[in-house]
């Protein structure tokens, strides 16, 4: 059976520490601090927005207590926040969950997509691809047509400046969908090695409806602009 880590006291320090990061206040689901924190914790984003909301409300006499505790003095929450980290197998996932079988679900989709071993990819930049970047090429796809994917798009050119790889990937990722979508009837065969990471996204949001997929790939780019 999946292990799910659960929630412990010792994260309200960890969350007030992102909930105290300039400027002050709720974070983006999606935000870069809030992923990584999600990510190092195994507690799903959404979890831990509703725990933000609870220090937003200063919900419980606990949380009140830690608030008067750290919010002003940032330096004495480092530090308790960095004793936590320094914890025996604390934020060393594979130390701590060797040999436990862990749930994971929004955590593969920041992380790089895997290819099949022994696969020859044309440059390194492939490696910097996520799931994630993959929906938002995706999202991306569905707003142009096939004549319009290519890098003198303003869209490609700005999904490309967002995703901080080049807008001729961007251009291959959306041709590699056209290769995806039964409406285009593409029958050609393609050798790429974004076929089967892209034919996996497009299995998960191709098909539904597209704008929840534009609502989830909007937020899903908070997590590549500045990070909170």
């Amino acid at each position: 059976m999946a292990r799910i880590t659960t929630w412990k006291d010792d994260y309200w320090l960890l969350l007030l520490q992102l909930y105290l990061k300039r400027p002050v206040g709720m974070k983006a689901l999606y935000s870069r601090g809030m992923v990584d924190l999600a990510m190092e914790l195994h507690i799903s984003p959404q979890a831990l927005l509703r725990r933000m909301e609870q220090i937003a409300q200063l919900q419980t006499p606990r949380l009140e207590r830690i608030w008067q505790t750290y919010s002003k003095s940032p330096q004495r929450l480092a530090r308790a926040a960095r004793l936590l980290r320094s914890m025996n197998g604390f934020g060393q996932a594979e130390d701590f969950y060797d040999g436990v079988e862990v749930q994971e679900t929004f955590e593969k989709d920041f992380r790089p997509v895997v290819f099949a071993p022994g696969t020859q990819l044309p440059d390194e930049s492939y490696r910097r691809l996520t799931p994630s970047m993959l929906i938002i090429l995706l999202d991306l796809y569905f707003q142009l047509t096939p004549s319009t994917m290519v890098v003198e798009t303003p869209e490609v050119q700005e999904t490309s400046r967002l995703l901080k790889i080049s807008a001729e990937l961007v251009v291959q990722v959306l041709e590699t969908y056209q290769h995806c979508d039964p409406y285009l009837g593409q029958r050609d065969f393609i050798l790429t090695p974004l076929l089967l990471p892209c034919q996996q996204v497009w299995q998960r949001y191709g098909n539904g409806d597209p704008q929840q997929l534009e609502a989830f790939a909007k937020e899903l780019k908070d997590y590549f602009r500045v990070a909170t």
